[in-house]
């Protein structure tokens, strides 16, 4: 028997040590040092791309697109470039309701299937939660105020914690294939866009302090309640004028992992453009200087009329300043396949795939095909982190 061989079993000890011991790997900058290795590793290779390539991504890009839904091997983004995106996005409102599919109709065991295919061929997770009014009962976009009443001592704080302990059942049955079955590292985007006033969580809803503290307990339940150390953790207001708005409810640095910015555009209004450079400028210099991320975490531009679009708009505006440049990564919102004129990325024979196509080439531009082994630490050496080995293969992991 294999068993009895004592080299065999030091074998196997050894890689089950490997395999869930992570505190002889440093990631500085990340916010939780009990994260897996897997997850600190994701962290450093999205420093270490930083600066130099812009990795792409598209919310729901698996599960449904324009005029189709649950296809297998479907996907738009692939369609007209050839490639998928290097990042994918999801949601999970609803998930508190106790319903089999989303807000935007995607059954949420679907979604933890595309979670691990996008996983295994070497993409990123990004998961957001547009979760009902915990008081109210309205959806994430009625204003009632209620986060005084989900904190500790508040009157509905046990509905809170009922819904982290569902998230959390969630993300951790998120796990690989592999023989050793390890967490598959997830960006987490909870209330986001806080400094506007259209979600429950927003500006008008609360106070600048009862967000901070709302954000802190989520992440301390989450990380030591229900031991979920997988997920880097992104805070993404909008809007914000100055590096001093965009900080009034940073919740810490102990709590926060990427420096994000939702941003949408409108036709034919370049202002938006012009405000979209200022403001990677502003979460980019504060990411430096905290040792974070930054990353443009919502964006897009509906129906996309513009032809030229994709390279003359967003890639110009964030290449605009060596300072915009620096973001790791953007994701355009979702393709419905049940509403006609709400798309963000093109499909075959839409009017910018052309330049989309030419996008997704472009030297400055990341999808999955280019992408090196984001769950493998980067190599370290004199002067900063090695990137070398771009393109590599996404399957040694």
């Amino acid at each position: 028997m294999f068993w009895n061989n004592r080299l065999y079993k030091k074998w196997v000890i050894f890689l089950i040590l490997l395999s869930n011991f992570n505190y002889f790997i440093i990631a500085q900058g990340i916010s939780d040092p009990n994260a897996t290795r897997h997850t600190k590793a994701l962290f450093e290779n999205l420093k270490a791309i930083s600066g130099k390539s812009v990795l792409f991504g598209h919310q729901d890009a698996l599960a449904y697109g324009v005029n189709w839904n649950r296809e297998q091997d479907r996907c738009d983004v692939k369609e007209v470039t050839g490639v998928y995106p290097a990042v994918f996005g999801w949601d999970v409102g609803k998930l508190e309701k106790n319903r089999m599919y989303n807000i935007d109709s995607v059954h949420f065991e679907d979604m933890k299937r595309w979670i691990r295919e996008a996983y295994e061929m070497g993409s990123i997770n990004t998961i957001s939660w547009h979760i009902d009014n915990l008081v109210s009962g309205g959806n994430s976009w009625d204003t009632t105020a209620a986060i005084r009443q989900l904190l500790p001592g508040g009157s509905h704080h046990d509905k809170l914690i009922t819904q982290l302990d569902v998230f959390a059942d969630f993300v951790l049955d998120l796990k690989s294939k592999d023989l050793f079955k390890h967490y598959i590292p997830i960006i987490f985007r909870p209330w986001h866009e806080n400094t506007g006033s259209w979600f429950w969580w927003g500006k008008n809803s609360c106070t600048p302090n009862e967000y901070k503290e709302f954000w802190r307990f989520t992440v301390d339940y989450l990380r030591n309640k229900r031991n979920v150390h997988h997920l880097l953790y992104a805070y993404s207001p909008d809007p914000f004028q100055s590096k001093e708005e965009y900080m009034e409810t940073y919740p810490g640095d102990e709590y926060v992992d990427i420096l994000g910015l939702d941003h949408y555009f409108f036709a034919n209004n370049n202002k938006r453009g012009d405000e979209l450079t200022k403001k990677l400028e502003i979460i980019t210099e504060l990411a430096e200087e905290h040792n974070k991320i930054s990353a443009l975490t919502e964006t897009g531009l509906e129906t996309i009329p513009d032809q030229l679009w994709w390279t003359e708009a967003l890639l110009n505006r964030i290449n605009a300043t060596p300072l915009s440049g620096k973001i790791a990564y953007v994701l355009v919102w979702r393709n419905a396949f049940n509403r006609k004129n709400h798309y963000y990325a093109p499909y075959s024979g839409q009017i910018s795939a052309p330049n989309f196509v030419y996008f997704s080439r472009h030297q400055r531009v990341m999808f999955n095909d280019r992408l090196p082994n984001m769950y493998k630490m980067p190599k370290i050496k004199q002067g900063g982190l090695k990137t070398k080995g771009l393109g590599d293969s996404v399957t040694k992991r």
